[in-house]
């Protein structure tokens, strides 16, 4: 099934802030409840809808994009980082694990992003805005970056690579690499360990079951995976952590200036919702933890 199209994200995040406008004029006993889950789900769908228009801006220049994934190629050897082409061997050798690996590639990311956004967002919600905001920043940069084109691995069969994705019918892009909503030569940073890092490190940052370091799998998983698969390169994903990393560190130096400009008494301190939208900038204090922590709180 494909993902929703820009437009019917827009459309959401419109019904979604009419529903948040409703219940805050005519308030009720849901209002707490629904007011801010609705605000939250416009600005992800406004967010997600700006993403997919990005997304499809037609970039069709490929200058210098195979020269630069020699390059990364050179440089990881130089690094003595192992070869994404001797994991992709292993791979293929193995048809079940092949299946399992383009699989995962293609199914996996976005739903794990989703499901982690929803139980972070009721269960942790004073840490809900600081993980969104990275979310938001590191896809950002994600969508910078990918002016300067980069060919992932499989576009490099003279070095033995293949499209492993095409090669068991699990591909997500177009024949013609130049077409369709993914931009295939976006290969610098990964966005698909972008979007695991925040998964894996948020739950373990926001959690306190001793079983959330399980969770880090999933970044490990699809560090092997976007390899294996030939989609991306290892730098790929150590500039995206790299990225997540910085973004976080933004937003908690961003939160940390408003503090001291409201505590100085220079500007009066913004006025947000619970959840901390627009830039997240509500004190812990100033919000409502949402249930208790067992399992994964």
């Amino acid at each position: 099934m494909p993902w929703p199209t820009w437009d019917q994200a827009a459309v959401a995040a419109l019904i979604s802030g009419l529903v948040w406008l409703a219940v805050r004029l005519r308030p009720s006993r849901l209002t707490p409840h629904v007011e801010p889950a609705a605000a939250e789900f416009a600005l992800i769908a406004s967010l997600y809808a700006v993403w997919r228009l990005a997304r499809m801006l037609p970039i069709t220049a490929t200058h210098g994009a195979i020269a630069r994934a020699h390059d990364i190629a050179a440089f990881q050897d130089w690094l003595h980082l192992p070869s994404e082409l001797s994991l992709q061997k292993f791979v293929l050798a193995h048809e079940h694990v092949a299946d399992l690996t383009t699989w995962y590639y293609a199914t996996v990311h976005v739903p794990a992003l989703i499901a982690f956004l929803v139980w972070l967002f009721i269960r942790h919600r004073d840490k809900y805005p600081h993980w969104r905001n990275g979310l938001a920043l590191i896809t950002a940069w994600c969508l910078v970056i990918r002016f300067v084109r980069v060919a992932p691995p499989r576009f490099l069969p003279d070095l033995g690579y293949v499209d492993m994705g095409r090669q068991f019918g699990m591909s997500v892009y177009a024949v013609d690499p130049t077409t369709g909503v993914s931009d295939q030569y976006a290969a610098m940073p990964s966005i698909h360990v972008a979007w695991a890092a925040v998964v894996s490190f948020g739950i373990i940052a926001a959690s306190t079951s001793r079983w959330r370091w399980f969770f880090l799998l999933h970044v490990i998983l699809t560090m092997l995976v976007v390899s294996a698969t030939g989609n991306h390169w290892w730098m790929d994903g150590i500039v995206a952590i790299a990225l997540l990393a910085g973004s976080l560190a933004a937003d908690t130096a961003i939160r940390r200036y408003w503090r001291r400009r409201s505590a100085d008494g220079a500007v009066p301190g913004p006025e947000l919702s619970p959840e901390g939208l627009l830039v997240g900038l509500a004190e812990p204090g100033q919000r409502q933890r949402v249930g208790d922590d067992h399992l994964l709180g």
